[in-house]
C-alpha cells in the first residue's frame, strides 16, 4: 500500500497544529490560572515550609499541641489570630476540635491523619461570614521530615471556593494573606525554640 497514507496524517500534512510553532512542533500552552482543568478553579492552594532546629518529634509536637499552637497561628491582615483550641476527644483520626479566633469566630477541625511524627491532616470549616462567602471548607497537611539540622516542617493547604468565579478574590486574600499567616506561625515555632 505504498503510497496510501492513513486520514490522520492525510489532515496533518502541510497544516500547522494549533498552536505550533513552523519547525519546532506543539508549543506548550501558557497557565494563567489554576492546573487540573475546569475543577481547579474551585480550589485555591497555600504553601509554607520552614526548617526547625530540633527533632522531628518536637516540630510534630508544637504543630499539634492545643495548647501551645494558638501562640504560635498569630494571624496576618483578615486572617485572625488564633486564640485557643478544644480538644473533643483524644487526637486520633476522625476526632475534632474547636478552633476559637480573635475575631470571635469558631471554626471545626476534623482529623482526617495522624501519624506522629511524619504526618497530621484536617479538614476546617465552620466559617463565618464574610470569609464563608468563598471559601466551604480548608483541607491541612502538615509534614515533617528529618535533616541533619533538625526537621523539615511542610503546612500545604487546599480551600474549596463557593463558587468558581471568586477564585480571583478568593486566590489574592489566601495567597497574599493566609499563606503568609502560615509562614508566620512557622516561624514563630522556630522563634520558641531559640529562646
Amino acid at each position: 500500500m505504498a503510497g496510501v497514507q492513513p486520514r490522520a496524517a492525510k489532515a496533518r500534512q502541510g497544516k500547522q497544529a494549533h498552536g505550533a510553532i513552523p519547525g519546532r512542533g506543539r508549543r506548550e500552552a501558557v497557565d494563567t490560572g489554576p492546573h487540573c482543568g475546569e475543577n481547579a478553579w474551585m480550589t485555591v492552594s497555600c504553601h509554607a515550609e520552614r526548617s526547625l532546629p530540633c527533632r522531628p518529634e518536637v516540630a510534630f509536637a508544637m504543630a499539634t499541641d492545643a495548647d501551645r499552637f494558638p501562640g504560635f497561628f498569630t494571624g496576618f491582615g483578615p486572617i485572625p489570630a488564633v486564640r485557643g483550641v478544644r480538644l473533643h476527644a483524644p487526637m486520633a483520626v476522625g476526632s475534632t476540635r474547636s478552633v476559637h479566633n480573635a475575631d470571635g469566630t469558631v471554626l471545626r477541625e476534623t482529623i482526617t491523619a495522624h501519624d506522629p511524627p511524619v504526618n497530621h491532616a484536617y479538614v476546617l470549616d465552620g466559617f463565618s461570614p464574610p470569609f464563608a462567602w468563598l471559601v466551604t471548607r480548608g483541607e491541612a497537611n502538615w509534614t515533617i521530615t528529618g535533616h541533619e539540622f533538625g526537621a523539615r516542617v511542610s503546612w500545604d493547604y487546599q480551600f474549596t471556593l463557593t463558587r468558581r468565579w471568586l477564585w480571583p478574590v478568593a486566590a489574592l486574600l489566601l495567597k497574599l494573606f493566609m499563606a503568609k499567616a502560615m509562614h508566620r506561625c512557622l516561624k514563630n515555632m522556630e522563634r520558641s525554640l531559640c529562646t
